[in-house]
């Protein structure tokens, strides 16, 4: 019965461990874990590369300055809505509506048909990339987990 309460020491017979073998171990682990995280996650976000209209799109966008009113993702100006999801929550109607025309806010850039065009490819294209404002959910005290209703 004395040996049992003797402590750790008699867990690994004489109390000493291998260093080398817990080295080793914890180095391969790190290895295995390493290439896991590398090598996940590295697919893209959305199925297909950007398209040349969409390309001609963000040119256009980044020659026009738009960024200095417009947001993506909640980062850029603050004068003009955030555009990561126009498309999908207003339509390519809406949005052509607005860069074709202008508001009293937002000018008008005297764009061509082609270039409306590629600005809403653009619009689309940021749009797959995913969601913005994020999703609020509320935990309750037993552990569930709900999603809050949209504010919008």
């Amino acid at each position: 019965m004395a040996e049992l309460c003797s402590g750790p020491a008699n867990l690994w017979g004489d109390g000493k461990i291998n260093n080398r073998l817990v080295f080793g171990t914890l180095f391969v682990a790190f290895l295995f874990y390493s290439a896991t995280v590398y090598t996940s996650g590295t697919a893209a976000v959305h199925g297909e590369p950007m398209s040349e209209e969409a390309r001609q799109g963000l040119q256009i966008f980044q020659n026009e300055n738009c960024i200095a009113c417009h947001q993506f993702y909640g980062l850029g100006g603050y004068m003009g809505p955030d555009l990561t999801n126009v498309i999908s929550t207003s339509g390519e109607a809406y949005a052509r509506a607005f860069i074709t025309a202008g508001t009293a806010r937002m000018p008008n850039f005297n764009l061509r048909e082609d270039e409306v065009s590629a600005l809403v490819a653009f619009l689309g294209f940021v749009d797959q990339t995913g969601t913005y404002p994020p999703k609020k959910y509320e935990v309750h005290w037993t552990g569930a987990v709900a999603q809050e209703d949209d504010p919008q």
